[in-house]
């Protein structure tokens, strides 16, 4: 029994760092920080990669949200 503590309390430590790690990276992704975190890596090792991120944030940018059900019909 004294032997098996040690290796259940390192299966536990692991398990909780990975699960740590897999919100991070889900935080990550949903909040788009990790494209400002990469720039630089992909500028130098991916170039392609880093002008397709460019062009996202201009396409993301320049979107107009829709209007909402109820907001009145714009005349001009």
């Amino acid at each position: 029994m004294g032997q098996i503590v040690p290796w259940l309390a390192f299966v536990a430590v692991l398990a909780a760092i990975l699960g740590c790690l897999a919100w991070l990276a889900a935080r990550t992704r949903r909040s788009g920080v990790g494209r400002d975190i990469m720039g630089p890596v992909d500028l130098i090792y991916r170039p392609h990669t880093h002008q397709i991120n460019h062009e996202i944030q201009a396409h993301e940018q320049r979107m107009v949200a829709p209007p909402a059900p109820g907001d009145p019909l714009e005349r001009g």
